[in-house]
């Protein structure tokens, strides 16, 4: 596996590989949903390409930037493991340099759940994402259902900015208990990671009582908040049933609908997903 950490050395090792390209863009601190994106890139591609970036620019001023978890090493020797041909691991600097201020934002998408919560947040994923896929310009691109709205808004400006990128979502992976991978629940306590088991247990009970009939989703918002009020660990910050399209709040689950949850277990705020298909009504 060759490592970049300049754009000149990146470019210079695409050149002289074949392709198709597929690139995986992480923040690093990789797990098993990591390594599906990683898994399916290898079978699709000639040439993988993974990122390690723990983009500050998407990242609130009490977020959690500066605690982030990092382990560059291990890093390296699961994408090895898996394959990978070619990881990009740039600076700050590199990807910000003295002077950038150029921003690309997606419109309506980014005005909904994280991106209400978190404001600015968006601009700072749309623009770290652009300028992966203008340096690396891969013919797919993998990221995972779990950052459900991510995905979404990576596919409305791969779309309108023309980069003609395959955009692949894999779904999510889960722990034995159901609690969605993801390298912020290093965070929890055994406490707490016991107690984060209830946001699964939430979305369950949600699709549950959909395929028993129930369409309100306002009653199915309710039973969500039940289950999730029954944990005394866990604060609730939003849960949404929406468009899967438009992100747009449904008062009638009669399209295909994206149930997202965020929810913090003590200070670390996890989210989580699923969809609820009217065909699996029929």
């Amino acid at each position: 596996m060759n490592i970049a950490r300049t754009v000149e050395d990146i470019r210079s090792l695409l050149f002289k590989s074949p392709g198709p390209v597929g690139l995986v863009p992480t923040m690093g601190f990789l797990h098993e949903g990591h390594m599906s994106l990683f898994n399916q890139a290898r079978k699709d591609s000639k040439t993988v390409v993974g990122t390690i970036f723990v983009n500050p620019t998407q990242f609130g001023p009490s977020e959690d930037l500066e605690s982030y978890p990092v382990n560059i090493e291990r890093d390296i020797k699961l994408l090895e493991s898996a394959g990978v041909d070619i990881l990009f691991i740039p600076t700050r600097d590199v990807m910000y340099p003295d002077g950038f201020d150029t921003w690309v934002e997606v419109g309506e998408l980014t005005t909904r759940l994280e991106g209400h919560i978190r404001p600015g947040h968006f601009r700072g994923v749309s623009t770290v994402v652009a300028k992966l896929f203008n340096i690396v310009r891969p013919s797919k691109a993998y990221f995972g259902q779990k950052d459900a709205q991510q995905l979404l808004v990576i596919k409305e400006l791969n779309k309108d900015l023309n980069f003609g990128i395959d955009i692949v979502s894999m779904p999510i992976v889960r722990e034995h208990d159901g609690l969605a991978m993801s390298s912020r629940n290093s965070y929890l306590t055994s406490d707490q990671r016991i107690a984060a088991s209830v946001l699964y247990r939430s979305l369950k009970t949600a699709s549950r009582i959909y395929l028993t009939g129930e369409k309100s989703a306002g009653s199915i918002r309710k039973e969500i908040e039940n289950v999730l009020n029954e944990e005394p660990l866990a604060s609730i910050e939003y849960i949404s049933l929406a468009d899967i399209k438009s992100l747009c709040e449904l008062e009638f689950v009669e399209v295909e609908c994206l149930v997202s949850i965020a929810v913090k277990i003590g200070t670390t705020r996890l989210i989580d997903n699923i969809v609820l298909h009217p065909k699996e009504l029929r």
